[in-house]
């Protein structure tokens, strides 16, 4: 078979780097495999483990350190016919970890080369997450407050099905490679070799030694066997393949007349458990059912279920470019939280801007035209309250309409929930508890 070396890139790396001897029995094992340029995706970062892509006249991606293996799980759903091999460095090892624990657990087809060489040999021979505790390195002691990183171990933990510790001179080395490229499933093989322009310099080390410290190490062969099971990527498509697919976007018909045209903006401002990112979004399919343009926009802390909750909606029958709001035509104050949130832009505000209020709500000083809506003595709860001013707004033709309304919570709702909202909104609509 012929090699897949890049005749035009050939390998350069210090004199006596165990990379190169990586390289040359990489080629062996991919064209002993039978495996052809097209077949193949090499998947490099940063060091000088990255330099593998180029030397390979294969389908390549460089990317971030230590991020290889994220792209690599990319391509392999997309494209699980290629056979996809990562090169890494031990720098790239301890950058990316969480990333290797991840393809671990998933158990995706790809196969991970560790070139451990245990220092950050192309930055100046710092230490890395595998550097020996006694070895000497330009990082001052900070080696020796850590323990170094068995990644085979730790893959093993992680749930990889094939791991592997192998000296980057051992004549086992190319069949290595190849067990762990045939294997269904994730595969890493961790190559020791030596460094010589960086950790070598101050550190003895050899092919013997190499042999000797891995001797010293625990045998995987139980934790291994104990992480069999299928593939990711096929498991993946033969659980989506049972789902049943959804339905495409509902088809919004433009059925009644807006009551205003223009631009309008709405701001609606309650707290946590209002349901007003609910009203946002029927706001907006009520615009939709009018032919007009719609956008959300919503504001809301990380603690969902306390705090402020806001929603900015921008409806207009011409294509709505920019989505903020500065002066909105119409601001929903329902709940003190809301309005902090929010307070800077009531100073802003002229007598054009409608405030519809909830009674028990402070507003700061505001010029707009406020109508209050006593939602206690209505006896409407707190959850309930952004539907019965969407409903006062429809009878009084301010964005919506009745008409519009209804059409957005059937868009919206169905079955309990459709009658519960369309109950509320009768309910609601019959009372005259708005004042101005």
């Amino acid at each position: 078979m012929t090699s897949l070396l890049n005749p035009n890139r050939p390998p350069a790396f210090c004199p006596g780097c165990a990379h190169e001897r990586v390289v040359a029995t990489l080629d062996r094992a991919l064209t002993e495999l039978g495996l052809t340029a097209t077949e193949v995706v090499l998947v490099s970062d940063i060091g000088c483990s990255g330099l593998f892509d180029t030397f390979f006249q294969t389908h390549a991606l460089h990317g971030l350190h230590g991020r290889a293996l994220t792209y690599a799980t990319g391509l392999k759903l997309a494209r699980p016919e290629l056979t996809v091999i990562v090169t890494m460095g031990d720098g790239g090892l301890g950058i990316g970890g969480a990333h290797v624990l991840s393809t671990c657990r998933r158990n995706i087809d790809l196969t991970l080369l560790v070139l451990n060489n245990f220092n950050y040999g192309m930055t100046g021979g710092q230490c890395s997450a595998t550097t020996p505790r006694e070895a000497q390195v330009e990082s001052g002691f900070l080696n020796r407050l850590e323990a170094p990183l068995d990644i085979c171990r730790v893959a093993a933990a992680a749930g990889a099905g094939f791991a592997a510790r192998v000296s980057g001179y051992d004549p086992l080395l190319s069949e290595r490679m190849q067990q762990a490229i045939r294997h269904d499933g994730f595969a890493l093989v961790d190559i020791w070799g030596i460094c010589p322009g960086r950790y070598g310099k101050r550190n003895p080390i050899s092919p013997g030694s190499i042999n000797a410290a891995m001797d010293r190490l625990p045998d995987l062969t139980d934790t291994l066997a104990a992480n069999a099971r299928d593939e990711y990527g096929r498991a993946y498509r033969e659980e989506a393949a049972k789902l049943v697919a959804p339905a495409p976007p509902a088809l919004i018909e433009a059925r009644f007349p807006p009551p205003q045209g223009g631009r309008r903006e709405i701001l609606l401002l309650g707290s946590a458990g209002q349901r007003i990112i609910t009203a946002g979004e029927i706001l907006c399919l009520a615009a939709a059912t009018a032919g007009l343009h719609a956008t959300q926009k919503n504001d809301y802390p990380i603690t969902v279920m306390r705090g402020h909750s806001v929603s900015e909606v921008v409806c207009s029958d011409r294509p709505i470019d920019y989505t903020g709001i500065e002066r909105p035509n119409l601001v929903v104050a329902l709940a003190q939280e809301g309005v902090a949130r929010k307070a800077g832009i009531f100073r802003e505000l002229g007598p054009d801007t409608v405030i519809l209020k909830a009674r028990d709500v402070s507003l700061p000083d505001t010029s707009g035209t406020i109508l209050e809506l006593d939602f206690k003595a209505l006896g409407i709860r707190s959850q309930d309250r952004a539907l019965a001013a969407l409903g006062e707004l429809a009878d009084r033709r301010l964005v919506l309409t009745r008409d519009m309304l209804g059409a957005a919570l059937q868009l919206r709702f169905s079955g309990r929930l459709l009658d519960a909202a369309l109950k509320q909104l009768e309910a609601g609509g019959n009372s005259p508890a708005v004042v101005g």
